[in-house]
């Protein structure tokens, strides 16, 4: 999927990721954007669009702690 001829190598992307985000790999900061400005801030400190539009006109956005 990487592109890798080896599995191996795939493998240093796997551990990198466990060393990084042990502990914390499901615990989120969550914030919700209700225009698109606000959206634009959340998504430039490295949150993540997670969901649609909401009825009141809300995004959810996560990032890793």
């Amino acid at each position: 999927m990487l592109g890798h001829r080896n599995a191996m190598s795939t493998q240093i992307y796997i551990n990198m990721e466990q060393a990084l985000y042990s502990g914390s790999a499901n615990e989120y900061h969550t914030k919700i954007a209700l225009n698109p400005e606000e959206a634009c801030k959340l998504i430039e400190v490295g949150f993540d669009y997670i969901t649609g539009e909401y009825s009141d006109g809300g995004k959810i956005f996560r990032k890793r702690k």
